[in-house]
Protein backbone atom coordinates (compact mmCIF):
# COMPACT_ATOMS: atom_id res chain seq x y z
CA UNK A 1 0.00 0.00 0.00
CA UNK A 2 1.60 3.64 -0.76
CA UNK A 3 1.20 6.94 0.79
CA UNK A 4 0.89 10.07 -1.32
CA UNK A 5 2.50 12.38 0.88
CA UNK A 6 5.57 12.32 2.73
CA UNK A 7 5.33 11.08 6.39
CA UNK A 8 7.82 11.75 9.10
CA UNK A 9 6.43 10.23 11.84
CA UNK A 10 7.38 9.73 15.85
CA UNK A 11 6.25 6.42 17.94
CA UNK A 12 6.17 7.78 21.39
CA UNK A 13 6.20 4.74 23.75
CA UNK A 14 6.95 3.50 27.12
CA UNK A 15 10.03 0.21 26.73
CA UNK A 16 8.40 -2.58 25.80
CA UNK A 17 5.06 -1.03 24.87
CA UNK A 18 5.61 -2.33 21.09
CA UNK A 19 7.21 0.06 19.30
CA UNK A 20 9.80 -2.66 17.27
CA UNK A 21 6.35 -4.73 16.12
CA UNK A 22 4.48 -1.96 15.28
CA UNK A 23 7.27 -0.61 12.93
CA UNK A 24 7.83 -4.07 11.02
CA UNK A 25 3.78 -4.24 10.45
CA UNK A 26 3.58 -0.33 9.00
CA UNK A 27 7.08 -1.10 7.35
CA UNK A 28 5.41 -4.12 5.72
CA UNK A 29 2.09 -2.60 4.99
CA UNK A 30 3.70 0.86 3.31
CA UNK A 31 6.78 -0.02 1.99
CA UNK A 32 7.91 3.66 1.19
CA UNK A 33 8.49 3.95 4.65
CA UNK A 34 11.83 3.52 6.26
CA UNK A 35 12.88 3.24 9.82
CA UNK A 36 15.17 4.20 12.72
CA UNK A 37 15.23 2.80 15.63
CA UNK A 38 17.51 4.56 18.63
CA UNK A 39 17.69 1.00 20.62
CA UNK A 40 19.11 -0.36 17.36
CA UNK A 41 21.44 1.91 16.99
CA UNK A 42 22.50 1.96 20.35
CA UNK A 43 22.83 -1.91 20.56
CA UNK A 44 25.25 -1.31 17.85
CA UNK A 45 27.75 0.75 19.28
CA UNK A 46 27.81 -1.59 21.92
CA UNK A 47 28.20 -4.47 20.54
CA UNK A 48 30.85 -2.69 18.56
CA UNK A 49 32.98 -2.58 22.08
CA UNK A 50 33.51 0.93 21.54
CA UNK A 51 34.72 3.87 24.09
CA UNK A 52 30.94 5.08 23.23
CA UNK A 53 29.20 1.86 23.36
CA UNK A 54 30.93 1.51 26.91
CA UNK A 55 29.83 4.44 27.74
CA UNK A 56 25.88 3.61 26.71
CA UNK A 57 25.99 0.32 27.94
CA UNK A 58 26.74 1.98 31.62
CA UNK A 59 23.67 3.81 31.22
CA UNK A 60 21.49 1.22 30.08
CA UNK A 61 22.57 -1.26 32.66
CA UNK A 62 21.43 1.48 35.26
CA UNK A 63 18.65 2.07 33.52
CA UNK A 64 19.28 5.61 33.22
CA UNK A 65 18.06 7.65 29.90
CA UNK A 66 21.47 8.74 27.96
CA UNK A 67 22.08 12.10 27.60
CA UNK A 68 20.24 14.29 25.41
CA UNK A 69 23.33 15.57 23.61
CA UNK A 70 24.53 12.29 22.76
CA UNK A 71 21.76 10.71 21.87
CA UNK A 72 20.92 14.04 19.77
CA UNK A 73 23.94 13.33 17.86
CA UNK A 74 23.55 9.83 17.09
CA UNK A 75 20.55 10.20 16.04
CA UNK A 76 21.03 13.28 13.74
CA UNK A 77 23.96 11.67 12.36
CA UNK A 78 22.53 8.72 11.27
CA UNK A 79 19.74 10.56 9.31
CA UNK A 80 22.36 12.65 7.40
CA UNK A 81 24.26 9.58 6.64
CA UNK A 82 20.93 7.93 5.14
CA UNK A 83 19.98 11.30 3.32
CA UNK A 84 16.52 11.44 4.84
CA UNK A 85 16.65 15.35 5.71
CA UNK A 86 14.74 16.65 2.80
CA UNK A 87 11.15 17.63 2.32
CA UNK A 88 10.49 14.54 0.05
CA UNK A 89 11.81 11.70 2.78
CA UNK A 90 9.69 8.96 4.32
CA UNK A 91 10.53 8.01 7.35
CA UNK A 92 9.55 7.22 11.43
CA UNK A 93 11.73 7.02 14.98
CA UNK A 94 10.98 4.39 17.09
CA UNK A 95 12.20 5.54 20.32
CA UNK A 96 13.48 8.96 19.81
CA UNK A 97 13.06 11.80 21.02
CA UNK A 98 12.19 11.19 24.59
CA UNK A 99 12.76 14.70 26.50
CA UNK A 100 11.91 17.92 25.41
CA UNK A 101 15.80 19.32 25.45
CA UNK A 102 15.93 16.81 22.68
CA UNK A 103 12.60 17.23 20.53
CA UNK A 104 13.59 20.61 20.16
CA UNK A 105 17.36 20.25 19.21
CA UNK A 106 16.30 17.33 16.61
CA UNK A 107 13.55 19.98 15.46
CA UNK A 108 15.82 22.71 14.99
CA UNK A 109 18.04 20.23 12.35
CA UNK A 110 14.75 19.45 10.48
CA UNK A 111 13.07 22.84 10.19
CA UNK A 112 16.61 23.53 8.76
CA UNK A 113 16.10 21.11 6.33
CA UNK A 114 12.44 21.33 5.31
CA UNK A 115 11.57 18.03 6.74
CA UNK A 116 9.94 18.45 10.10
CA UNK A 117 7.64 15.60 11.61
CA UNK A 118 4.44 16.06 10.82
CA UNK A 119 2.91 12.79 13.07
CA UNK A 120 3.78 11.79 16.42
CA UNK A 121 1.91 8.89 17.93
CA UNK A 122 1.65 8.13 21.44
CA UNK A 123 1.15 4.22 22.04
CA UNK A 124 -0.69 4.17 25.15
CA UNK A 125 0.05 1.14 26.98
CA UNK A 126 -0.19 -0.27 30.68
CA UNK A 127 2.35 -0.09 32.39
CA UNK A 128 2.09 -3.69 34.70
CA UNK A 129 1.16 -5.16 31.31
CA UNK A 130 4.73 -4.20 29.45
CA UNK A 131 6.33 -5.23 33.10
CA UNK A 132 5.04 -8.98 32.36
CA UNK A 133 6.08 -8.76 28.43
CA UNK A 134 9.55 -7.48 28.94
CA UNK A 135 10.09 -10.32 31.75
CA UNK A 136 8.86 -12.82 29.34
CA UNK A 137 10.85 -11.80 26.44
CA UNK A 138 13.98 -13.09 25.24
CA UNK A 139 16.17 -13.19 22.23
CA UNK A 140 18.69 -14.74 20.01
CA UNK A 141 21.53 -11.87 20.11
CA UNK A 142 23.21 -12.87 16.56
CA UNK A 143 19.75 -12.19 14.95
CA UNK A 144 17.96 -9.87 16.48
CA UNK A 145 15.38 -12.33 16.99
CA UNK A 146 12.78 -11.65 19.77
CA UNK A 147 10.62 -14.61 21.35
CA UNK A 148 8.29 -13.73 24.07
CA UNK A 149 7.33 -17.19 26.72
CA UNK A 150 3.83 -15.82 26.76
CA UNK A 151 2.35 -15.29 22.94
CA UNK A 152 5.45 -16.02 20.72
CA UNK A 153 7.52 -18.89 22.32
CA UNK A 154 10.22 -20.31 20.81
CA UNK A 155 9.33 -24.18 19.51
CA UNK A 156 12.05 -25.29 21.63
CA UNK A 157 12.00 -24.02 24.94
CA UNK A 158 15.00 -21.26 25.31
CA UNK A 159 16.47 -22.38 21.65
CA UNK A 160 16.18 -20.09 18.31
CA UNK A 161 13.85 -21.52 16.13
CA UNK A 162 16.02 -21.17 12.84
CA UNK A 163 19.47 -22.00 14.28
CA UNK A 164 18.93 -23.89 17.42
CA UNK A 165 21.33 -21.39 19.42
CA UNK A 166 20.66 -20.21 22.91
CA UNK A 167 18.21 -17.13 23.62
CA UNK A 168 19.22 -14.96 26.20
CA UNK A 169 18.10 -11.81 28.19
CA UNK A 170 19.15 -8.45 27.78
CA UNK A 171 20.97 -7.04 30.40
CA UNK A 172 17.65 -4.19 31.19
CA UNK A 173 15.37 -6.81 30.64
CA UNK A 174 14.24 -7.40 34.01
CA UNK A 175 11.81 -5.61 36.35
CA UNK A 176 13.93 -3.38 38.47
CA UNK A 177 15.60 -2.06 35.53
CA UNK A 178 12.52 -1.73 33.39
CA UNK A 179 10.45 -0.12 36.05
CA UNK A 180 12.94 2.75 36.59
CA UNK A 181 12.75 3.11 33.15
CA UNK A 182 9.40 3.53 33.14
CA UNK A 183 9.38 5.99 35.61
CA UNK A 184 12.04 8.49 33.67
CA UNK A 185 9.90 7.50 30.78
CA UNK A 186 6.74 8.74 32.59
CA UNK A 187 8.63 11.93 33.99
CA UNK A 188 9.68 12.95 30.54
CA UNK A 189 6.00 12.13 28.94
CA UNK A 190 3.55 14.88 29.77
CA UNK A 191 6.24 17.81 28.76
CA UNK A 192 6.91 15.93 25.54
CA UNK A 193 3.57 15.25 24.58
CA UNK A 194 2.98 19.08 25.48
CA UNK A 195 5.42 20.30 22.89
CA UNK A 196 3.98 18.39 20.36
CA UNK A 197 0.75 19.13 20.92
CA UNK A 198 1.80 22.65 20.03
CA UNK A 199 2.84 21.46 16.82
CA UNK A 200 -0.71 19.98 16.01
CA UNK A 201 0.99 16.61 15.28
CA UNK A 202 0.41 14.65 18.32
CA UNK A 203 -2.17 11.48 18.11
CA UNK A 204 -3.06 8.82 20.97
CA UNK A 205 -3.47 4.85 20.49
CA UNK A 206 -4.72 2.73 22.99
CA UNK A 207 -4.49 -0.80 23.80
CA UNK A 208 -2.15 -3.71 25.22
CA UNK A 209 -1.38 -5.90 22.86
CA UNK A 210 -0.04 -4.83 19.10
CA UNK A 211 -2.82 -6.57 17.71
CA UNK A 212 -5.02 -4.24 18.97
CA UNK A 213 -3.20 -0.90 18.47
CA UNK A 214 -2.19 -1.87 15.02
CA UNK A 215 -4.94 -0.95 12.98
CA UNK A 216 -5.79 2.20 14.84
CA UNK A 217 -2.36 3.28 13.81
CA UNK A 218 -2.90 2.09 10.30
CA UNK A 219 -6.24 3.50 9.75
CA UNK A 220 -4.64 6.82 11.12
CA UNK A 221 -1.21 6.85 8.68
CA UNK A 222 -3.84 6.17 5.94
CA UNK A 223 -6.38 8.81 6.84
CA UNK A 224 -3.67 11.48 6.82
CA UNK A 225 -1.23 10.28 4.29
CA UNK A 226 -2.92 8.04 2.22
CA UNK A 227 -5.04 7.63 -0.85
Amino acid sequence: MSLVKPLRLLLLGAPGAGKGTLTSRLLKQFPSISSISSGDILRSQISGGSELGNEIQSYIKQGKLLPDDLMVKLITGELNDRNWLHKDATWLLDGFPRTVGQASTLEQVLRAKTSSLNLVVELDVDQKVIIDRIEARWIHAPSGRVYNLDYNPPKVPFKDDITGEPLSKRDDDNAEVVTKRLELYNQSLAPLKEYYQKSNVLHTVSGNTSDIIYPKLADLVLSKFGN
